[in-house]
Order: structure tokens, then C-alpha cells, then sequence
């Protein structure tokens, strides 16, 4: 009884074995070592700012030739540079693209209708009412996008405003995707102006329930070189950057609201010094 016992299980052992080893030739998938070596490189944010479901579609993309390998936000030129040597290609220059608020519609700016009661979202409060703010454009304040951030770009301050970090910011899009009044948006961290306002209402209105809000008074337009801006239906929009930023800074015009402005202040050049005045910090 126990030799047929032991030949018994020693038979269904071959069997089974038989059986997965002939599984084990037919059902393989090959893996291509190149997507394995990429794909070990790769962050592992997925963010889904490459356009892919997540690092290993990405690295599947870029091994069979179907996307750029600058594509990885997160990754940055480092990424870049090693996808390169791998797949033995020319590397290029990643253009380093940050998040932007398109919004100064702060809590002392732009007050709010009530008292909300409800879950402290941005996607709830929108979705009652269209919102607390008086302005139905602008940023409500709950941050979403600091909670949805997977690299702690974003914060809160005290203004009810998100503050970007430009330097921990990879320009995934994750904060653009989730922001319910579309004020967040990807902008190449080189570019440095910006209509910090997504307003449509008429002028008399958009001031009455915005301080900062613009006003469509044309200033920005009339006075910047023709063709680098335009109003678009009550709101500013900057057609030419580099040419709206010579602009202000050769202070052909002010937004009255400070609705269009430079995103780094401190490129303004000095104001002129008046007779008989000093400089702080300077002799007279």
C-alpha cells in the first residue's frame, strides 16, 4: 500500500509538473530587458504627467519609440540622460515646467458668501453652490492640491492661497488635474508673467467681488507691443510673454490690480531715485 501510495503521488507530481513546465514556455511573456532597466530609473511617482498609466507603461512607450524620453517631469535631465545611454540616443534638454496659480484672490481680497459647513474640500465646497467665495473663479481655499501633491510642493499660507516651491515642483500636473476652478496650470519655470486671475465677469462686477481681480481696463494690451496681448472675454492673456516682460519691466504699464505682474518680483528694475532723495542703505 505505500509503494502504490508513493507512485501514486510521484505520478500526479510529473503530471503537474509536465503541466507547468509546458505552461511556464507557452504562456511566458518576454520582458524587454531595456523597459526593466528604464523603468528601475524611473521615480515610481505615477503621476501620469508622461500621458501613461503609471512609470512601466511610460518605460513601455519609450522602448518600442512611441513617446519622447524627455517626458518625465518628475525624473528631470538626470532621468533623461540615463533613458538616453540606455536606449544609446541623443538625450535633448528637459524644459522644466512648474505649477502656477492663476488666482490672488485671497481671504481679505475676495470674501465669502457664508459660513460652509460642509466636508473642507475644494471639490466638495464646489460642488455645493459652486462654492462659498463671492467669486466664482477663483481659488476656494481648502487645499486639495496641497494634499494631492506627491511631492510636498504645495502649502496653504495664511491668505487661503496655495504657495508653489518652484524648486520642489516637477511640474507633474496632479495639482492641475484635481483643482475644481482650474486656476493651477503648468508654466515652463523660465516664464515670468503671469494673469494671476481666471475671471470672466464683466469689470464692474469682477472688482466688486475681487480686489485683485482684473478688470479688462485694456492698459496691459494698449500699452504692451502689438500682438503680445490680448483680452480675451474680461480677461487679460498673454500672447508673447518675453515681450509683456520687457514691458513691465520697462514699466510701460502697472495693472492697476496687480492682476498681471512679473512671477519673480525681484527682475523689476530699481524705481528711479528723485533729486535730493537716498537709497536705503546708500549714501545721500
Amino acid at each position: 500500500m505505500i509503494i502504490i501510495a508513493i507512485l501514486t503521488l510521484g505520478t500526479i507530481a510529473l503530471v503537474f509538473g509536465t503541466i507547468l513546465a509546458i505552461a511556464d514556455v507557452k504562456l511566458r511573456v518576454y520582458e524587454d530587458p531595456k523597459v526593466i532597466a528604464i523603468n528601475d530609473i524611473l521615480p515610481q511617482a505615477n503621476c501620469g504627467a508622461c500621458g501613461f498609466p503609471g512609470c512601466k507603461g511610460y518605460a513601455e512607450a519609450v522602448v518600442k519609440g512611441d513617446t519622447p524620453i524627455t517626458k518625465c517631469a518628475p525624473g528631470g535631465q538626470d532621468v533623461i540622460d540615463e533613458i538616453a545611454q540606455i536606449l544609446g540616443v541623443e538625450a535633448g534638454e528637459a524644459l522644466k515646467m512648474v505649477a502656477r496659480v492663476h488666482c490672488r484672490g485671497t481671504e481679505e481680497a475676495s470674501a465669502r458668501r457664508g459660513l460652509y459647513m460642509g466636508i473642507k474640500t475644494c471639490k466638495g465646497a464646489s460642488l455645493i453652490g459652486g462654492g462659498d467665495k463671492h467669486c466664482t473663479w477663483g481659488c476656494l481655499g481648502y487645499g486639495d492640491c496641497e494634499v494631492a501633491c506627491p511631492f510636498d510642493a504645495i502649502t496653504m499660507a495664511d491668505n487661503g492661497l496655495p504657495v508653489v516651491s518652484e524648486e520642489l515642483c516637477t511640474g507633474c500636473g496632479v495639482c492641475v488635474e484635481i483643482c475644481p476652478r482650474n486656476i493651477l496650470e503648468l508654466h515652463p519655470i523660465k516664464e515670468d508673467v503671469l494673469v494671476f486671475c481666471r475671471s470672466h465677469d464683466g469689470p464692474k462686477l469682477s472688482r466688486s467681488l475681487c480686489k485683485n481681480a482684473c478688470i479688462a481696463c485694456w492698459q496691459c494690451v494698449r500699452k504692451s507691443p502689438q500682438g503680445a496681448m490680448e483680452m480675451d472675454n474680461n480677461l487679460a492673456k498673454v500672447i508673447e510673454p518675453e515681450k509683456v516682460v520687457q514691458a513691465i519691466r520697462e514699466q510701460a504699464f502697472k495693472c492697476p490690480t496687480l492682476a498681471i505682474k512679473l512671477v519673480h518680483e525681484e527682475t523689476l528694475p530699481a524705481p528711479p531715485v528723485n533729486a535730493g532723495e537716498s537709497v536705503s542703505g546708500s549714501p545721500e
